[in-house]
């Protein structure tokens, strides 16, 4: 029995993902192909580990497209998603390009043309994505977005004040959004994890309470979407923490912060 078989009602036949070489990007491409996607669309800029991803999602029983595009070309990366969302119809496409960039080993900040690349591509690129595939969206009437954000958009992080403000942004972006698009046949869902195994987890400062395996994440994420969870967050101790930190005095959550080893 091939994917395609098993696949579970309302399951997305055609699934784009923006950031596939990232590591739950990839992660994502590999849950979905072994679920039973029919066609997976990906892109990246790692031309090699968008080749692995390929052929690994087509043994799983997909068939398989790639693009290579630097999503800092937001225009590009608009014509492009127009061009695709009118060949192949995405039912689902997930936003999860990102980069993090933190204050240096002795504190002495972040780089202005690091926060400007970061913006590019963490906010910019996201906002483009919604753009360039819901004019297709809203034609049909029916589509899902989902948009990475990460659960530091629920308390700022002192290592990384501009990623957590960037993805602060793209969770009250998709909230918004999720209300606004509703009634047309258009879902918007949050997705917010904590920290998951990858290169670019593991280049942060700090601690890294409750890391996360990248398949256990892409599985989670799989089917918080297919229940069209308004918020995906992950894992719930570390949900619940981040939460009640952004709701207490920012005096008290920056000392609580101190004291587990943040902004030493």
């Amino acid at each position: 029995m091939n994917s395609s078989e098993v696949r579970e009602p309302g399951f997305p036949r055609c699934v784009l993902i923006t950031g596939a070489t990232g590591g739950i990007g990839g992660a994502l491409a590999l849950e979905y192909a072994a679920s039973g996607a029919k066609t997976l669309i990906l892109q990246g800029r790692n031309v090699e580990r968008l080749s692995e991803l390929r052929e690994a999602c087509q043994a799983r029983g997909a068939r398989v497209l790639t693009h290579e595009l630097d999503v800092r070309d937001h225009d590009a990366l608009m014509a492009w998603l127009a061009a695709v969302c009118e060949a192949e119809m995405p039912e689902l496409v997930i936003a999860n390009a990102g980069v993090n960039i933190n204050t240096g080993p002795q504190g002495q900040g972040e780089d202005w043309q690091d926060v400007h690349r970061l913006l590019d591509v963490n906010v910019k690129a996201v906002f483009a994505t919604v753009h360039g595939v819901l004019p297709a969206m809203r034609k049909r009437g029916h589509g899902q977005i989902g948009l990475v954000s990460s659960l530091a958009a629920w308390r700022g992080l002192p290592e990384t004040p501009s990623y957590s403000a960037s993805k602060a942004a793209v969770k009250v972006y998709g909230e918004a959004m999720r209300d606004a698009l509703g009634d047309e046949g258009i879902r918007f869902n949050v997705i917010m994890p904590g920290y998951v195994e990858s290169q670019m987890c593991f280049d942060m400062p700090g601690p890294k309470p409750f890391l996360w395996k990248a398949d256990k994440a892409a599985r989670v994420i799989r089917r918080g979407l297919q229940a069209n969870r308004a918020r995906i967050s992950f894992p719930f101790p570390l949900n619940l923490g981040c939460f009640l930190l952004s709701v207490i005095h920012p005096a008290v959550s920056g000392w609580i912060l101190k004291r587990l080893g943040y902004g030493d």
